[in-house]
C-alpha cells in the first residue's frame, strides 16, 4: 500500500527525442512532487526555508525505470516508506500510471537537515521530529520496506 502525495501529468518539453519522458523529469517529478510535499507535510519545505533558514538537502539516491512514459500520460506520485534519525530523512516514492496502473519509476533519497545559513547539518527540532514520529505512527502500516537500499545509512 502506499500514500498519494500528488498527480501530474507528463508535459511536452519532458519528452526526449525517443519519444518518451527523459530521465531527467523523473527525477524532477519525484523531488518537486514527492519530496517537495513531503517536506511541507513536516515543516521542512519552502516556507521553512524561507522563514527559519531550515531545509533538506538531499545526499543520496536511488532511481530505477521500470516503464517509460509518453506525452500527456498522467501518474500518481506515492510515498512507500518514510524514516528518520535526529538528522537525516529517509523515503521512497513511486511514480504509477494513474490509468493503466503500471509502476513507471521507483525513487529513494537520503536527505539532511541543513541550517541554510551556515551550511550545516543540524539536528530535528522537536517539534518537527514530533510531526515525522506522529505522521510515521498513523502510517507505518500502508509502508513498504521491500528493496529498500538506504536504511543502514539512518543512525538509530
Amino acid at each position: 500500500m502506499s500514500i498519494k502525495l500528488a498527480s501530474q501529468k507528463i508535459l511536452k518539453d519532458w519528452i526526449d527525442y525517443n519519444g518518451h519522458m527523459n530521465v531527467t523529469y523523473y527525477l524532477l517529478i519525484f523531488d518537486k512532487f514527492g519530496a517537495d510535499n513531503l517536506n511541507s507535510i513536516f515543516n521542512m519545505g519552502e516556507n521553512s526555508a524561507k522563514t527559519t533558514g531550515m531545509s533538506t538537502m538531499m545526499v543520496e539516491s536511488n532511481i530505477i525505470y521500470n516503464k517509460e512514459l509518453k506525452l500527456d500520460d498522467e501518474v500518481d506520485i506515492n510515498l512507500l516508506y518514510f524514516d528518520h534519525d535526529k538528522k537525516r530523512l529517509q523515503y521512497k516514492f513511486e511514480m504509477v500510471h494513474k490509468k493503466k496502473k503500471y509502476l513507471a519509476s521507483t525513487f529513494e533519497a537520503l536527505a539532511l537537515y541543513v541550517d541554510l545559513n551556515t551550511r550545516k547539518v543540524k539536528e530535528f527540532e522537536d517539534d518537527k521530529a514530533k510531526i515525522m514520529d506522529n505522521f510515521i505512527i498513523k502510517n507505518k502500516s500502508n509502508f513498504n520496506t521491500q528493496d529498500l537500499k538506504l536504511s543502514s545509512k539512518l543512525k538509530k
